[in-house]
Order: structure tokens, then sequence, then C-alpha cells
């Protein structure tokens, strides 16, 4: 089969890879793409967020399946699109993108169907966000209810820059604190059947130790060797199946990847948000890790089969991703400078925030990320930070504590543990 990947990021580089080493993909086509999906792809320009251009490219191309990769598409409901034009589509209904889309909608969502999350109140003036940051009270949460390309969130123990955050979100969530850990699983879904990944670890905030604002995601690794044994079970029936149950009996079924932010808290597990895409960076060290072919998963997802699929398998050992980002992120990234030495990695980079412009240059706030793979995290860990470190991009920088207590065993248990050293 050939298979269309709409978007230009780590993310859609990584499915473009898994698919391109799938023996049932015959052509892999990415648009509009990026220097990196040139390599194992080929690109097409087009508007990845306008449902019919997106649909006129997989009718041209003649693609048995299209994966539509970033949010903002899934939300303007490209997916719809496509379908309406008789292409198999992995990725949700714009009605069923809400989910992301719409913080306050997935609450709603998780109320219906008995998901554990944390309490929250909507609010859309000053008054409301006062009220509810008092009712709540520090570490104040705030959320933008929509989409924020992962920085629309804020957790801070300072009243009035939860106040100034709020005020320039306009609707806002506003929330319990979950302490804990946090996880990511994701699910591959086809509107009934529900199956979970291997669960991951993301690294939000910028800076070592946690420090500085929220990103789209400095780091990631799988697996988590502190998780529970039960723990993908129990977020199988307690949160993904009744979260899938309940947009189904809303008549919006799922089809596509649904992502769940997990706190592993005191009180058990509780719902930090859900995504309705592959998360960026997870999906790197994920997908370097799944041994199942992607191709034949996301096309018995798209073509509701999932049912008859087997298991997923999954490569021995652990894989750790490492962001290079630019200087200045996340506040003002500075783009356009000159990125050399990926010639001499032995270990991928996935190109998130690149450019061909006479040679390859940034042109985003996360330029790449770097997959090591190891016997076990700390070996993982090894081979990415040593990859990362012969590129060379004047004023980068990037988190060197990925997954350094896990490798360490600092993370003693789900109910306590945190990642930090």
């Amino acid at each position: 089969m050939s298979v269309l990947v709409v978007g230009n990021g780590g993310r859609e580089h990584a499915i473009a890879l898994a698919l391109s080493r799938d023996p049932a993909v015959s052509a892999v086509h990415v648009a509009p793409g990026n220097p990196g999906t040139a390599a194992v792809a080929t690109n097409h320009p087009v508007d990845a967020n306008s449902g019919s251009a997106v649909a006129e490219l997989a009718g041209r191309l003649a693609v048995d399946l299209v994966v539509v990769g970033p949010e903002a598409p899934l939300v303007a409901g490209v997916c719809d699109a496509v379908r309406a034009a008789g292409i198999a589509c992995f990725g949700p209904s714009g009605a069923a993108a809400r989910l992301e889309g719409s913080k306050e909608f997935a609450k709603d969502v998780m109320a219906a169907a008995g998901v554990p999350t944390a309490d929250s109140v909507a609010c859309s003036s000053a008054d409301e966000v006062r009220a509810a940051l008092e009712k709540f009270g520090a570490p104040y949460v705030v959320k933008d209810d929509g989409l924020a390309a992962g920085k629309g969130v804020i957790v801070t123990d300072d009243l009035q820059a939860a106040v100034d955050h709020a005020a320039q979100c306009g609707r806002v969530v506003i929330e319990d604190y979950l302490d804990g850990p946090e996880v990511s699983l994701f699910a591959i879904c086809d509107g009934s059947t529900v199956l979970p990944m291997q669960p991951a670890q993301d690294f939000k905030r910028v800076g070592d130790g946690d420090a500085g604002p929220n990103t789209g995601g400095m780091g990631a690794y799988t697996p988590l060797p502190w998780a529970p044994d039960d723990l993908v079970q129990t977020v199988l029936d307690t949160v993904l199946q009744p979260t899938v149950d309940e947009l189904a009996r809303r008549g919006s079924p799922f089809v596509g990847l649904l992502y769940a932010g997990l706190a592993l808290t005191s009180r058990g597990i509780r719902v930090v948000e859900f995504n309705v895409r592959f998360g960026d960076p997870e999906t790197q060290p994920l997908l370097r890790k799944l041994d199942t072919p992607l191709g034949q998963l996301l096309y018995a997802a798209a073509t509701g089969k999932l049912a008859g699929h087997p298991p997923l398998r999954w490569k021995p050992g652990a894989a750790v991703g490492v962001v290079l980002a630019s200087e200045g992120y996340p506040q003002k990234p500075i783009t356009g400078r000159r990125i050399t030495g990926l010639e001499q990695l032995a270990a991928p980079a996935f190109h998130a925030g690149t450019a061909d412009r006479d040679g390859l240059v940034s042109a985003g706030g996360r330029v790449l990320t770097v997959v090591g793979l190891g016997d076990d995290l700390a070996a993982a860990r090894d081979q990415a930070y040593a990859e990362i470190a012969k590129i060379k991009l004047d004023g980068s920088f990037y988190r060197r504590d990925i997954a350094r207590a896990a490798a360490e065993g600092a993370i003693s248990s789900y109910r306590n543990g945190s990642e930090e050293s």
C-alpha cells in the first residue's frame, strides 16, 4: 500500500521512517514534510489545515491510507474530508478531535465516562479566574481551553503569574494540582477496539530539573522500569476504553491515536489531558522501539479491523529521545542558523524545525530529536547524548537529565516518585 503522512515535524519524520520499514508499504509521501522526511519519503506541498487540499492530494497520489499527524488539521476536520473522498484515514473526525481542541469538552466526556481526573472549573472572565484560583489554591494550574502547541499550561505558586496567563488565553480551565510523576500512554483506536502502546514519559519544562516554562517537550523515554506492572491494563480499563465508548455513544467514534497524559498520584491514576494524535517527542522513541509493522497497524485501525490485529510487539531494551532546541526557545527562538554534524550520527535525528536553504538551517524552536537505543535506559541515554553532542548549531541547547533519574533507579514508586536526581 501507499501512505500519505500529513505534517512537517519530528513526529511525522518518525512516522514516515517507520512506515518506510513496513514490508507492506510500497510508497511513503509526506505533505508538506521537511528535509528529514525527504530522505525517507516523497515530500509534497500542501495546506495541511485544508481538508479539500489534503483530500485532493491523496486522490491525485492514489494512496491507500492517509495519516494526519498534527492537532490543528485534526481539529479542523481534515480527516472528515479525506474519508468523504473514499480514502482510509488514520485520525479522528473533527467532532472527536474536540477531545484535544477543548479542555472543557474533554472534562465533560471524562465526567460522563467516569474517567478519573482533576476537579476543574471553566472560566471566561477575570472574576471567575480569581474565584477558581482561590478555590483550588497553590500550586495553581491554568490551561488554555483551546490548542496552544504544548505551551498553553502554567503550573505555578505565583498567583499573579496564574492570573496573567489566564488573561492571555481567554477561556481557560483551572484545576486542582495533581501530584506524582506523569506518564504518556498512547493507544491505537478504530472506534471501538483500543490497542494500548508501551508507556513513555516526556519532559515538558525547558531546563534541567524541570526548571523554566513549559515547552512542546524536551525529550522522552520508554519503557518505564519504575511503573507498576498493571499500569497499562488499569489505564485501558479505567481511562482509554471508557473514553472511546463514550465518544461512540455520542456519535463521534474515535479512530486514530488517543494519547492519555496521566498523573500517577497518591490518590491513584488521574488524567491530566487528552491529545488526539501521536505526541512529540514521545513518538520518536516509541516508534524506534515498536517491532509491529506500523503501516499495517494504522490501516487496520483506519478500516475498523483492530479487533483481529495481533498484540503489539516491541524490540527489547530502551529508547531515549533528546531534543535540540534553538537559542531563545520557547519564548523567542532564533532561527536561520546553520546545522552541521548530522552526517556523523550513528543514531537517527528526527527533524522538527529545519529547512534547506543552500544547506540545513534551523527553522523552529525545537529543531531535532536524537534517539538513542540500548539494552537499558543507561545505555540508551549514553548513545543519545553522545550523538546529540556531534550536532553543531550556534546557541542551541538541550536538557541533560532526560531519563536520568529512571536510569539511576531514583524513581522508587508511582505514588511518590518524581523525575529528580
